[in-house]
């Protein structure tokens, strides 16, 4: 026995002194090969498993007549145990109980960390490691069978009444064969003995040996039929032959023939050469399980639904399709443990794109009759129905909201729950300015846009936008598609005249430039560089411009070159007039 081994072996058994000494021999055989994990027994009104290993924690499940399913919990120290009685006190159904009962085993905390790492890489090294080293039971689950007839449990293992008479002759030995037949390792042995042939029905009370190991006295214990020999078969051959009569050959197959064969149970479609059942030696204890009701079992006894997988790790589902019949082969799988439920499409190099955390509420995505899709509500109104109700929580809601009625919500803490961002359509009281309905956006529970029910927007607080697009600070887009400044007398003050020495001056001081921009740099333009213009027309930050400071700019210049052009013109008129005067007294 590895030293690792020994010292967990000596762990488990410290806890199990109060046992007898034969059950102390079953935990040692139980922790170094993978015996049971409990001893089983009936006492008066209850049957308790007593553990014959370390546990954190032992699960209980017992199922039984009328679809009984117990579970309980049972933690160190304690064994588990399930009473003749139900919780009301009534005594139960007579009939066949099936346990299981599932370990928990007591881990360090870095060892649990390791094994969730190999969990999420989907590695086994360190579970095989943990059993070798003894770290782990080699068995984690115990399932068995629990009769309750007139009232009083029956376990297993009890010895069974029986008048079956086994008269061995005594001194007997096998019979000595010669000729043709079969030898042990395939080939062919010599038998004297011809076939017999039994023209009527024959009846064996006793036991019956079929094989060429058999021998005088075999010891059958309770075996009704046994085949004993190298090569073991049962041929079902239907030798019908009129129209419409099932003819098809089957054959039960115990292992392989051939050296470096598969040791394994298989049923054989003989006539189509096709083996659509095998079990393999070693699989674990109901692997398949059917009970009473037709539940089917994956490595439980005790399966709850329909279809019950349970494992210790990762129970899931792969869906592959090959390439066999012409189609890209792709493989998906469906899984579930206690990080998540996943689809991972295994093709695609594993990714989880579909994961539900344990935890999730109810309805977290519900897809209704009429294929609307809701997230957060089991009743959604439109094709993507979004919401929550709790405060400083993302939500989407289209349709009905349940709190405030039909509503288009979208937010961050809604439009008065807490100081987060938040933006939503509502239909508000008839009181309210807005429009109703509109879609408004906030932050900090203020009001910054609003798209009206004519599609005008709002913007700084204009709640009832007269144009296609309305800031408060004046500016508009007409209808017509132009941008318009702000320029009420209203919302200016320090007004006061242009000089136009200033204006001039900064009309020369404008240096126009050809430019594109980074971003574009196909498309030429014509303009100013901010960093460059004279002070009056600057904008603070020198990264902006404002064309209508420019133009006002221009038009004071212009003004002022028009005064000069009317002087001039008046002079010139003068000068006209006296020059026409000289040429006619000239004549």
């Amino acid at each position: 026995m590895k030293k690792g081994l020994r010292t967990v072996v000596a762990v488990l058994l410290a806890g199990l002194a109060a046992l007898p000494a034969a059950a102390q021999e079953i935990a040692t055989e139980s922790a170094e090969t993978g015996g049971p994990i409990a001893v089983v027994t009936a006492e008066g009104s209850s049957v308790t498993w007593r553990p014959l290993v370390a546990y954190e924690r032992l699960v209980l499940i017992v199922s039984g007549p009328d679809e009984l399913v117990v579970r309980r919990d049972f933690k160190a120290g304690q064994s588990p145990t399930f009473s003749l009685y139900d919780e009301r006190g009534e005594l139960r159904q007579d009939g066949s109980y099936t346990y299981e009962l599932r370990l928990i085993p007591v881990l360090d905390a870095e060892t649990r960390k390791r094994l969730q790492e190999d969990l999420r890489t989907g590695s086994n090294a360190l579970l095989i490691q943990l059993r070798k080293e003894g770290k782990l039971p080699v068995n984690l689950a115990q399932s068995g069978e629990i009769q309750i007839v007139r009232g009083a449990f029956v376990t297993e293992g009890l010895p069974e009444d029986t008048d079956k008479a086994q008269t061995p002759e005594t001194g007997g030995a096998q019979s000595s064969v010669t000729g043709t037949g079969r030898t042990g390792s395939g080939g062919i042995r010599n038998i004297t003995a011809k076939d017999q042939v039994i023209p009527d029905d024959l009846i064996v009370q006793g036991s019956e040996c079929v094989g060429l190991d058999c021998v005088n006295n075999e010891n059958f214990s309770f075996d009704t039929i046994r085949l004993k020999e190298n090569n073991l078969r049962i041929h079902f051959d239907d030798t019908s032959t009129a129209a419409g009569f099932p003819a098809n050959d089957w054959r039960l197959i115990a292992n392989d023939s051939a050296s470096g064969g598969a040791s394994k149970f298989s049923i054989e479609d003989s006539t189509g050469a096709k083996t659509p059942f095998t079990v393999r030696a070693g699989a674990a204890t109901n692997s398949i399980f059917v009970d009473s009701t037709g539940r089917v079992g994956f490595r439980t006894s005790t399966p709850v639904l329909d279809l019950h997988v349970n494992t210790s790790n990762t129970p899931a589902i792969r869906l592959e399709q090959n390439n066999s019949g012409g189609f890209t082969a792709q493989t998906w799988d469906i899984g579930a443990n206690e990080a998540n439920f996943f689809v991972r499409d295994v093709t695609g190099g594993s990714k989880l794109s579909f994961r539900v955390r344990p935890g999730a509420p109810t309805s977290s995505i519900d897809i209704a009759s009429d294929g609307d899709v809701g997230i957060g509500t089991g009743s959604p109104q439109a094709k993507l129905h979004v919401f929550s109700t709790e405060a400083n929580d993302v939500f989407l809601g289209v349709g009905p909201s349940p709190a405030t009625g039909p509503a288009l919500n979208f937010g961050y803490g809604g439009a008065s729950n807490g100081p987060g961002a938040a933006f939503f359509n509502s239909r508000p009281a008839a009181s309210a300015v807005a429009p109703n309905p509109s879609l408004r956006f906030l932050t900090a529970n203020v009001e910054r846009m609003i798209i009206d029910d004519q599609g005008f927007i709002g913007l700084g607080g204009v709640a009832n936008p007269s144009s296609p697009i309305q800031h408060s600070n004046g500016a508009t887009l007409s209808a017509g598609g132009a941008w318009l400044n702000g320029s009420s007398r209203a919302i200016k003050q320090d007004i006061a005249e242009l000089a136009a020495d200033e204006a001039l001056q900064t009309v020369m001081g404008l240096a126009p430039v050809k430019y594109a921009y980074k971003v574009d740099p196909q498309e030429k333009h014509v303009g100013f560089i901010a960093e460059d213009v004279p002070d009056l027309v600057a904008t603070p930050e020198r990264k902006n411009l404002s064309a209508l400071d420019i133009v006002a700019v221009l038009t004071k210049v212009v003004q002022e070159q028009q005064r000069t052009i009317e002087e001039q013109r008046r002079d010139m008129e003068m000068l006209k007039a006296q020059v026409a005067a000289l040429q006619q007294q000239k004549q």
